[in-house]
């Protein structure tokens, strides 16, 4: 892999902030017109599986998804094509206070994460593919 691929440099920093909770540095990782689709598809996260578009939506699904929550992210392999990359790997999201899962409710959910950058560098596509049933079978009740 290329350590200097830009799509790998974008995806990286994304995962520093969201598990550092740095909400303005990780929306400032994406282009105006972006789409975040985590999970690809419809969802209780988008029920009609059309992304989040736009910075504004980005940073209300930050608000009620990666905010509240400790997020830990183990990608163990990663391709990169273009001006794209897609991590192989597992996310496991601990829910904090205010959270949906409910404080100390944890999940792990096995996805490929496929991070496409503009010719700007920017985060133009973060298409997340998980399926949430197996991911719920993976919920462990906090305290």
């Amino acid at each position: 892999m290329n350590s200097d691929h830009p799509a790998l440099e974008a995806s990286q920093k994304s995962w520093d902030f969201v598990q550092n909770h740095k909400k303005e540095e990780w929306l400032s990782l994406f282009a105006d017109d972006a789409v975040v689709e985590d999970p690809v598809g419809p969802s209780p996260l988008d029920p009609e599986g059309n992304g989040h578009k736009g910075k504004e939506a980005i940073g209300a699904f930050w608000d009620a998804n990666i905010g509240p929550s400790t997020v830990n992210i183990n990608f163990k392999q990663s391709y990169d094509v273009g001006k794209e990359i897609a991590h192989v790997g597992s996310i496991t999201i601990t829910g904090g206070e205010g959270s949906m899962m409910g404080k100390g409710t944890s999940m792990t959910v096995e996805m490929v994460a496929i991070y496409k950058v503009n010719d700007e560098g920017k985060l133009y596509s973060l298409r997340a593919f998980w399926e949430l049933e197996k991911a719920m079978a993976t919920i462990t009740e906090g305290s």
